[in-house]
């Protein structure tokens, strides 16, 4: 039991972290590779203002989701529209935006290098964990925080792209962006709103895994966008379902591993689950077939 409870947690870290990425993917069709960044860059806002002192766990979390809403925004609006503006075909677009994401994400990474000279940092709050123990399961609050919050996020967010207005808007740009323009879907202005929402849950989960690691690195984004990409191929594309179960899934894979002494491939289980499901089953668990008109 105490095993399974570690894989829930792990994988609501995951999930929180990938929730992001799949919805701008899927969506709006922006594979952000900035993403890793945004979510360091929320916890190094909050870490420099904590420096001086402590500020309670709601006002950190106001903090450094405000901060990767508006740096996701401001990434959108300075990068990825001007490269969509300017591309003269779909293919085009795609590989410039993969490579403006990780021009933005060095530049923000180098800033964070800087500022904490490339060493771990945190933030000072006043919140102190506790430990809850259940039938011989430890639990801390931090990791009940993560669960509810994981869970709750993703079945919420599934439940608005399925139902509200805004989120039918968004799965139609997801099919045809050019149709759905012509209905008078506004791309650019959804586009703006899922990138910062996009943003809000990395600096969610920036603030959420530093609490439960005391600290993290300047580099610690890039481990988990490949783990986000693994949870989003595994899921299928466009679909939050999938990307929930998907990263339960990996992290109960990876949790796996590590139970059975194999903790050095757990890295590989990302790379092979891409591998695997792009092979058996391109679409992903729950993703729908893509359909190209001619």
């Amino acid at each position: 039991m105490q095993e399974i409870l570690n894989a829930a947690t792990l994988g609501s870290i995951y999930l929180l972290f990938a929730l992001g990425m799949a919805l701008a993917w899927g969506t709006i069709g922006i594979l952000n590779f900035a993403h890793g960044a945004t979510f360091v860059f929320s916890v190094l806002v909050a870490y420099m203002m904590t420096r001086d002192g402590s500020l309670p766990l709601p006002v950190i979390l106001v903090v450094a989701m405000a901060a990767g809403a508006a740096l996701s925004v401001a990434t959108q609006l300075l990068v990825f529209q001007q490269i969509v503006d300017r591309s003269k075909n779909q293919r085009s677009t795609e590989l410039r935006i993969i490579i403006g994401g990780i021009g933005v994400s060095a530049i923000l990474i180098a800033f964070a290098q800087r500022v904490t000279a490339s060493s771990p940092f945190g933030f000072n709050t006043s919140y102190s964990a506790s430990q809850i123990r259940i039938a011989g399961v430890h639990l801390s609050t931090t990791a009940l925080i993560i669960l509810i919050a994981a869970l709750g996020i993703g079945v919420g967010l599934t439940r608005w792209l399925k139902k509200s207005r805004q989120g039918l808007a968004l799965r139609a740009i997801g099919v045809d962006a050019e149709v759905s323009e012509g209905m008078g879907v506004n791309r650019n202005g959804l586009a703006l709103g899922t990138m910062a929402m996009a943003g809000a849950l990395a600096g969610l989960a920036g603030v959420l895994l530093t609490l439960q690691l005391g600290a993290i690195a300047p580099e610690s984004g890039d481990p988990l966008l490949i783990k986000a990409f693994a949870i989003i191929v595994l899921g299928g594309l466009g679909s939050m379902g999938g990307a929930v179960l998907g990263a339960y899934i990996l992290a109960a894979a990876e949790t796996l591993l590590i139970h059975l002494h194999f903790g050095t491939w757990v890295d590989a289980v990302s790379f092979g689950l891409i591998f695997l499901v792009l092979l058996l089953r391109p679409q992903g668990l729950f993703g729908r077939k893509e359909v190209r008109r001619t």
